[in-house]
């Protein structure tokens, strides 16, 4: 069942994603008065069909949901009737063609801005940037920060959560060595320097903050249930909101952080998990279920703590935005983070970046499932981060890809004439062997992280 879970949650993201895509070409294409013959949701063998007339755009569906394509009317793939030839995409103007090529990388990005925006209106909440106590070894614990030590800023760009000191810290650690950062505590506010050598190379496997010794603030909080995943191993047991957790497997708890770290030990193991409720005790036994977090196998059983309006107040913040600021943020996320994948591409190309931080279907999928458990919100956001990939992927100067085929309108423009037919046979060659040594190299490294 999990299997499937997974499965599906990656298949619906392909699915979305690519169709977005092709609908990008299409909807260009005609809007050029360009006749679009087919649409292609997968490859391979056709499973359904619909055309009304033959003289319209044929939709499909085929067995292979890992692209996509849409095949226009073009005098270089078949004979066009001479009353057809103003509706070949070979007679197009080269401005015309390039808007068309380009328009699916850019339907991805519009969506991820889509997707952004609506989610800064809708607003979220979040865990403020206050740390725990730092081990002294680690950077953190060197430059003297202390637990409760709140992040304002990191590299002068101002953080108001735990996502967005993550964010900023990933895109600083490619380049920089050191990062610098403005705390607010009780004393007032001070910057701290964090030596991070060696941190950005492989982003992958490595957890920057946990690397740099930062941890969320978590405050002496009763073992209490507070609310439940419906379906989780808690619900099914018979756990309610409002038990109090005494033991697990026999072992006393002081506090939430003493149930977290028991389940999370223990995946798949059934538990022993003493309760009371009101004046009566009860145990249960509880699976709980396998997760996936920074490449390690933890334990969950779907209970969040109960929590009181004090300490959520201090270690809790909404970011929700106007409509107008934000479009702003949202556009400038996306774009940050198309620059950051062009940017790491880079840096792998020139040696670095480790080439481990390459993710193929496998781990996209398991991103993918892992997502969609944490509720829609998640799988959304995640839809986001991927569409905004398949726009960068597409857009590189590779033929076969969208970017190949603007990199010879460009040149055609330059030139004034087309690019010739052996040139981009060649090209096409060159591009097949770059993009196979990719997939594979991708699946390398998905196999690589499952035997691990």
């Amino acid at each position: 069942m999990t299997i499937l879970w997974y499965v599906g949650a990656f298949a619906l993201a392909i699915g979305v994603l690519v169709t977005v895509h092709e609908f990008g070409h299409f909807a260009v294409a005609r809007l050029c008065g360009v006749k679009v013959l087919r649409f292609s949701l997968g490859f391979g063998r056709v499973l359904l069909r619909r055309q009304k007339t033959p003289e319209d755009t044929e939709w499909v569906l085929c067995a292979v949901p890992l692209g996509g394509y849409v095949r226009m009317l073009d005098e270089r793939e078949a004979p066009v009737p001479t009353s057809d030839l103003s509706q070949a995409f070979n007679r197009k103007s080269v401005w015309r063609r390039l808007a068309i090529v380009a328009a699916g990388p850019a339907a991805n990005l519009l969506l991820a801005v889509l997707i952004y925006w609506i989610g800064f209106m809708q607003g979220v909440t979040e865990l403020r940037p206050i740390i725990a106590q730092p081990s002294v070894e680690s950077p953190a614990g060197k430059a003297g920060m202390q637990a409760g030590d709140e992040i304002v800023a990191v590299s002068a760009q101002s953080v108001r959560s735990w996502s967005d000191v993550r964010w900023v810290l990933v895109r600083h650690l490619v380049d920089n060595q050191t990062v610098d950062l403005k705390l607010h505590s009780h004393g007032g506010e001070r910057m701290v320097t964090l030596a991070t050598e060696g941190l950005g190379d492989d982003l992958e496997r490595a957890d920057p903050l946990k690397d740099l010794g930062l941890a969320p603030f978590r405050p002496d909080v009763p073992p209490v249930i507070g609310s439940l995943a419906e379906g989780g191993p808690a619900a099914k047991a018979g756990i309610l909101s409002g038990d109090r957790v005494l033991s697990i497997d026999g072992n006393p708890l002081k506090g939430w952080d003493d149930l977290v770290r028991g389940v999370s030990a223990s995946p798949g193991r059934a538990l022993s998990i003493e309760v009371r409720r009101g004046n009566e005790f009860k145990s249960f036994s509880i699976v709980p279920e396998a997760h996936s977090d920074q490449g390690n196998t933890i334990g969950r059983i779907g209970v969040a703590v109960q929590a009181d309006s004090a300490w959520r107040d201090r270690l809790l913040v909404e970011l929700r935005y106007g409509p107008v600021e934000a479009f702003g943020r949202a556009a400038r996320q996306t774009w940050e983070m198309a620059g950051f994948s062009l940017k790491m591409l880079g840096r792998m190309i020139t040696g670095h970046v480790s080439l481990k931080n390459i993710s193929g279907p496998v781990t996209i999928a398991d991103y993918a499932g892992q997502s969609a458990k944490l509720g829609a919100d998640a799988y959304i956001r995640f839809l986001a981060l991927i569409s905004i990939s398949i726009a960068v992927l597409n857009l590189l100067p590779i033929p076969l890809l969208d970017g190949g085929h603007i990199m010879y309108y460009l040149a055609e423009i330059l030139m004034r004439r087309p690019v010739s037919q052996k040139v981009m046979e060649i090209g096409q060659q060159i591009g097949f062997t770059l993009l196979a040594s990719l997939m594979a190299f991708a699946f390398f490294n998905d196999i690589t992280r499952l035997l691990s």
